[in-house]
């Protein structure tokens, strides 16, 4: 809703419109922004919070552009290769994902997609690997980025954590800020100066991380839930 345009019952003819069309069904609509508008028009009529999800971002310029992580003597931090890593990143994504109502559903189809589309990039792509992924090597983690052109996320390019996680078998070997650090590195020797990242509000472990690796909260989404009557 246009700033100008709230606080006219707008919203709330909209709303009313789509409850009358949704019925008694499960309902659930994204406030952008946690602004108390939201909970004003939503709370009546028995919405409630859902999903927060926060976008944090931090500047690049920092970033170290040689990071040397110290990793486990078996395990080596390779690039995807399409063709090859697509069954055994998606197997991990499940299992790192299992509680995400989105993420951890995904299928080769919605990989492929992903591949086919101008920003995709498998250098950007980074999996951790014990022993050799052509040999029976086994993935333990892995760090997607990606690069929202000019215009996007903001004026200039702007990077992205698209996609990290780590196999629940392989917590404790520090992947995650290993992988987050090798990532960071890829981006900023991309000539970018910003990156950014969605995640649950709800996640802490990977809110600490993120936080420890220098970024900080740039905006918040909010989801609301009305139960089936």
């Amino acid at each position: 809703m246009r700033p100008a345009s709230r606080r006219r019952g707008f919203g709330t003819a909209l709303l009313e419109r789509v409850l009358e069309h949704n019925g008694d069904r499960e309902l659930s609509v994204w406030a952008h922004g946690d602004l108390p508008g939201s909970a004003e028009l939503l709370a009546p009529h028995g919405f409630q919070r859902a999903r927060v999800l926060l976008q944090m971002r931090r500047d690049l310029d920092g970033v170290d552009p040689d990071p040397r992580p110290a990793l486990p003597d078996d395990v080596q931090v390779l690039p995807f290769v399409p063709g090859r890593d697509e069954e055994a990143w998606l197997r991990v994504n499940a299992r790192a994902f299992a509680s995400h109502p989105e993420q951890g559903g995904w299928t080769a189809e919605d990989v492929a997609l992903r591949e086919a589309e101008p920003w995709f990039d498998p250098a950007g792509f980074l999996l951790a690997w014990r022993g050799d992924p052509d040999d029976g090597g086994v993935l333990l983690g892995s760090h997607w980025t990606k690069v929202h052109p000019a215009g996007d996320a903001a004026d200039e390019p702007v990077g992205e954590v698209y996609v990290l996680g780590i196999d629940p078998d392989a917590q404790g070997l520090r992947l995650g800020r290993a992988l987050t650090d090798l990532g960071l590195a890829y981006l900023r020797g991309r000539g970018l100066s910003q990156v950014l990242l969605y995640v649950e509000e709800d996640n802490a472990a990977a809110v600490r991380l993120y936080e420890g690796r220098g970024f900080a909260r740039f905006s918040v989404d909010v989801s609301w839930r009305r139960d089936p009557r």
